[in-house]
């Protein structure tokens, strides 16, 4: 099952980013993501990268950074829960994770390379889910949450800082 979550399987502040996600196959989906973001990294300067656009924003560099840390997060999320735990998992603050990366010192390549990486990592899980597996719901940060509003997150997260990137950094 690829398809679109139930609002009852994610949080309200989650779904600003489930709402992002268009009407379609979650894998397909992220697959034009990929090639989007990759192609977008590839088309930076290391200059345009160091941007920040405002005092105490994030450079490029750690925006991308993010998006891959927040994909590894919420990918183990998805492996733990569709695999079966129960366990309540634990939440994270982005404002300690960012600053405390290494992307400030990382070159675009390095950036690109990571962020594929991840994302075929997360779609080679994704690709091997049984039917039964995607509407499989565990908790995280005390949160009930699905496998595939993991998965339509993932893809959200990232549409949500993309657009930033482009109305804030590449304008």
């Amino acid at each position: 099952m690829r398809e679109r979550p139930d609002s009852n399987e994610y949080t309200p502040y989650q779904g600003q980013y489930v709402s992002l996600v268009p009407d379609g196959d979650l894998i397909d989906i992220l697959e034009a993501q990929k090639a989007r973001t990759l192609r977008m990294i590839a088309g930076l300067t290391e200059e345009q990268a160091d941007y920040r656009y405002a005092p105490g924003k994030w450079s490029l560099k750690q925006v991308f950074g993010h998006i891959s840390d927040n994909e590894r997060i919420q990918s183990y999320r998805l492996l733990r829960i569709a695999r079966g735990d129960k366990t309540n998992l634990p939440g994270y603050e982005q404002d300690e994770l960012v600053p405390n990366g290494p992307f400030e010192s990382w070159s675009l390549s390095q950036l690109s390379e990571d962020y594929k990486t991840v994302r075929e990592a997360t779609l080679a899980l994704l690709r091997g889910l049984r039917a039964e597996d995607w509407t499989r719901i565990g908790n995280a940060n005390d949160n009930p949450v699905s496998v595939r509003a993991l998965a339509c997150i993932n893809s959200g997260h990232e549409l949500h800082h993309l657009r930033i990137i482009e109305e804030q950094y590449l304008r």
